[in-house]
């Protein structure tokens, strides 16, 4: 396979610069951000009030202020609503506040909680659902209208299933899955049935009998939940389905409705994920147009938040996909017809920043002169004439104002914090805003951070950073702690600037390497990259780890049994595999929330990446940490919420069983009552149980009482 290195080698050990002047070295408090050091809190940029004011968050005054971009003049700023109108829920009822007036209550319904109220885009109707059917109200007279009628506890109508809200429609969604047409007369829905789902028990441990939560999870092979998309008349009537058959194993994702109303475009997937289809479809008849078809070999991502992006000229739209090996920006009509490419080549774009209709010019961030760092650019609707806005070797956050004339951002890299410049939109530098280097920032010694490649034998360069001890010397042994997560497309390796408060500062001062690698599929080589990951998660990935450790430890300056992975979820995951199948080359490991066997995840994400277990038996073996417990050795510390609902606490417990069968000495903390994220209330434990496991194996001496 044919393999281009778009990584530039760092400059490695760059540590023989002067520092006489750094003479203060941090305290314990400094080092762990539990008071300022080296840097100093700047105002943020959070967007723009209008095409000649900019919006900046006052850290200490906690106001906000709009800004003249060329008088400086500086006036406080508060948001303009949204609208005049305030719909929420209280006391499992529905109010609503118009203006300045006072709350009014719309149901009247205490013992069944309404969900999601959803204002009209005319403000006359609010839809929820209630008890899994869908409802709305008229706000002026206070007519309910119910418009399905055949919810269960199996059967949802307006209300996701647990794996179209957890990979699909996405969290912040709340369970939502009903849109408005804009001229409010319409109301598009799904329909679920969970029937066939397989229920998964959650046992909660509180009070003297516990609780038991069930959930329909389909895990991978399982059957899916039967979809159907409806339409009805806001002022009700028969539902109108659109034309697809229910009971074809398919996926459906976020639909958008076309500015007049007149149809609603419908993403479809088949079950395998690698044929995506968006078809209009028409709400009074349920007919549908098939306007996009795309297949790839190994998946297509169903949907992300910008896959479409509708022109206000109601004739075009900006498709956002990677079907080249690479993520790019494309130009089609309303009906499918593709008009030209905006961005090609073996880079990635990252976010539509803006459209400016009026010069046809879109503004865009991508990965293109590294994909560690992010840039701001301009091009043509034509795909010529694109430009680079920012400048230097920075990873830049970019907010473009409304006219597309200036933009700000906030930039930095691996050994400069972040500072803030406001430029024009042919890229030239007006205004230095802010910069958050204290004054004192040259006095002390502190540990530095580079971003490397590590090679590997077959071509790649892996990207990563490396932060030094303090008072590095290359001819002593340090430990190391390997920080990843792993995930296809999910690199974490980034050129910025590294605020002291994540404790990296106090790990340098107490002499140990800290070190993030991403591995080929991380999406630092394009989706040509990330399709490797294909039917073998855990493959690539290990190989790559394996090889940074290889790297590591062939150094003098790697302490050769002192080497610390860690991560969660997906990090958890290679924690552990990195202890079983690649146990001879790591020697600790905290895994938090690891999926431990692919069998046990979800459909949608793990059929993706490894097909199903009935097509796939191999790469699940291969893949599964379970298949690899035999070669377990060294230190590995278990963390799982027992409530989790993403990752099952399963994962653990069969994990514990296979290393208790092994009679190998291991670490386990459950918390209970903490879901995926543990629940903040036990994060202060926590992080004190891993510090306690780095003074234990890494440092070996007692744990400093000011982090007890």
């Amino acid at each position: 396979m044919h393999k281009k290195i778009y990584l530039a080698i760092g400059v490695f050990l760059v540590l023989g610069h002067s520092l006489s002047a750094q003479t203060k070295r941090l305290d314990l408090e400094q080092s762990l951000g539990a008071k300022p050091s080296l840097t100093k809190p700047i105002n943020r940029i959070v967007g723009w009030a209008d095409a000649d004011h900019y919006i900046e968050s006052d850290v200490q005054a906690r106001q906000q202020y709009q800004v003249h971009v060329k008088t400086g003049e500086r006036n406080p700023y508060t948001p303009p609503p949204s609208s005049d109108v305030d719909v929420y829920v209280q006391d499992n009822d529905i109010f609503i506040r118009q203006g300045a007036n006072a709350a009014r209550q719309l149901t009247h319904s205490p013992e069944d909680e309404e969900k999601n109220p959803t204002l009209s885009p005319d403000n006359q109707y609010v839809a929820f659902t209630r008890n899994n059917d869908l409802y709305a109200i008229q706000v002026s007279g206070g007519r309910e209208i119910r418009y399905t009628t055949d919810a269960t506890d199996v059967i949802y109508n307006g209300w996701a299933s647990w794996v179209y809200f957890e990979e699909i429609l996405g969290r912040a969604t709340r369970y939502k899955a009903f849109w408005w047409s804009p001229d409010s007369k319409t109301l598009a829905f799904m329909r679920f049935d969970d029937t066939q789902v397989p229920m998964f028990p959650i046992y909660g441990a509180k009070g003297q009998h516990g609780y038991l939560e069930q959930t329909r999870y389909p895990k991978a092979g399982d059957p899916n939940p039967e979809v159907r998309v409806g339409f009805v008349p806001v002022e009700g009537g028969n539902v109108i389905w659109a034309d697809f058959n229910e009971k074809d194993d398919q996926y459906f994702g976020e639909p958008y409705w076309s500015f007049d109303s007149g149809n609603l475009m419908v993403q479809w997937m088949n079950r395998d994920q690698t044929n995506l289809k968006f078809y209009q479809v028409d709400p009074k008849t349920g007919s549908k147009n098939a306007i996009y078809d795309e297949h790839q070999n190994a998946w297509i991502d169903l949907s992300h938040s910008e896959r479409i992006t509708y022109l206000k000229d109601n004739k075009h739209y900006i498709l956002k996909s990677d079907k080249t090996g690479w993520a790019h920006y494309y130009l089609y009509t309303l009906d499918g017809t593709l008009v030209n490419p905006i961005t090609e080549g073996k880079w990635q774009v990252s976010a539509l920043e803006l459209v400016d209709e009026k010069n046809k010019v879109v503004y865009f961030t991508a990965r293109k002169e590294h994909s560690a760092t992010v840039d701001l650019y301009r091009v043509d609707y034509s795909g010529k004439n694109m430009q680079r806005l920012t400048f230097g070797d920075y990873t830049h956050q970019v907010a473009v104002s409304p006219d597309g004339k200036h933009f700000i951002t906030t930039y930095s890299n691996v050994s400069t914090p972040s500072k803030v410049a406001l430029l024009d939109n042919k890229g030239k530098l007006i205004k230095e805003l802010a910069d958050s280097k204290a004054d004192d920032f040259d006095e002390y010694k502190y540990a530095k951070t580079e971003l490397i490649t590590i090679p590997t034998p077959d071509g790649y360069a892996l990207p990563a950073t490396i932060t030094w001890p303090t008072d590095f010397d290359e001819t002593k042994p340090y430990p190391v702690i390997f920080s990843i997560y792993g995930g296809p497309d999910a690199g974490t390796v980034r050129n910025t600037w590294k605020d002291v408060a994540n404790q990296h500062q106090h790990w340098a001062n107490e002499g140990i390497i800290q070190i993030s690698v991403d591995h080929r599929a991380s999406g630092h080589f394009g989706k040509e990259g990330v399709a490797l990951m294909h039917r073998n998660l855990g493959h690539w990935e290990m190989i790559d780890y394996i090889t940074a450790a290889k790297w590591l430890k062939d150094k003098p300056w790697v302490a050769k049994d002192k080497l610390l992975i860690t991560g969660h979820s997906y990090g958890g995951y290679m924690t552990c595999l990195a202890l079983t199948k690649g146990a001879d080359y790591f020697d600790y490991g905290i895994a938090g929330a690891p999926v431990t066997s692919w069998d046990l995840y979800d459909t949608h994400y793990t059929e993706r990446y490894m097909d199903t277990p009935q097509d796939n038996p191999d790469g699940y073996k291969n893949g599964s940490v379970l298949t690899y417990v035999k070669n377990y050795k060294g230190r590995l510390r278990i963390l799982h919420g027992d409530v989790d609902d993403n990752v099952h606490m399963q994962n653990t417990t069969q994990l514990v069983d296979a290393l208790t069968n092994g009679d190998t000495p291991f670490e386990l903390m459950i918390y209970p009552g903490s879901r995926h994220g543990f629940a903040r209330e036990k994060s202060a434990y926590d992080r004190k149980e891993r510090y306690r496991f780095y003074y234990q194996y890494l440092l070996e001496k007692p744990m400093p009482a000011g982090l007890k």
